[in-house]
């Protein structure tokens, strides 16, 4: 069976579809149907766009911080790997220098 590829829509795409909900009046599923999207997809570009604009920011912007938050916890958890591998090796050092 070949692999299912995922799609991609492009912010202006996602933010379209969502104004179609807003100033269509039509249920949200009857609209996802319409673009050939799942609701829920639908449902949760909308979650997401209320959160961008409570933020007072873009998609890009908002995407970017959380792409910078996931990479400097990654960093934050080598990191702290490292020196707890240091603390270890000084104190294994320490006790044979004994």
């Amino acid at each position: 069976m070949p692999e299912a590829k995922r799609r991609q829509f492009t912010d202006a795409f996602k933010s379209e579809a969502v104004r179609l909900t807003r100033e269509s009046g039509r249920p949200m599923a009857q609209v996802a149907r319409e673009l050939g999207i799942a609701d829920t997809v639908l449902y949760r570009w909308r979650s997401e766009q209320r959160h961008v604009e409570s933020q007072g920011s873009t998609r890009p912007a908002v995407r970017a911080e959380q792409d910078e938050l996931t990479r400097l916890k990654r960093e934050n958890e080598t990191l702290r790997k490292e020196r707890d591998f240091l603390r270890r090796a000084a104190a294994f050092f320490a006790k044979e220098s004994q």
